[in-house]
């Protein structure tokens, strides 16, 4: 399924997820300004992040996709006011339960160095 899709979208944020089809293509197209009506898959999390809805166009109707884990939770940005588009790796990350954005983060060194801290004897 992932290789005809356009593009992939992930909704930020907690979504109700009692929501159908008409309510969550009115989010995509009101709230983000994107077309639920061209072949782009638009994912959903609620509050429990166990869960998710996937909204997607096939050229004559929608088709509505639920998923739940059974075990363990997703990885879901919470900016509320985003829609977030997901490479074909991260959606494959994202809904293997891996985090699509990275938990590394560039380290600024020190202004003393490690010599000079030996010399000074606070090792």
């Amino acid at each position: 399924m992932i290789e005809f899709l356009s593009s992939h979208y992930l909704v930020c944020g907690k979504t109700d997820l009692r929501r159908g089809i008409d309510s969550l293509a009115t989010i995509v197209q009101d709230q983000f300004q994107l077309d639920p009506y061209c072949q782009n898959l638009y994912l959903f999390c609620g509050t429990r992040k166990d869960r998710f809805k996937a909204l997607y166009w096939d050229g004559d109707g929608f088709i509505l996709l639920y998923k739940r884990f059974e075990n363990g939770r997703l990885q879901w940005p919470t900016n509320e006011n985003a829609a977030k588009a997901l490479s074909n790796t991260q959606l494959i990350q994202l809904l293997t339960g891996w985090s699509i954005k990275s938990t590394v983060h560039p380290v600024v060194p020190p202004k003393k160095t490690l010599a000079n801290r030996e010399r000074s004897g606070k090792v």
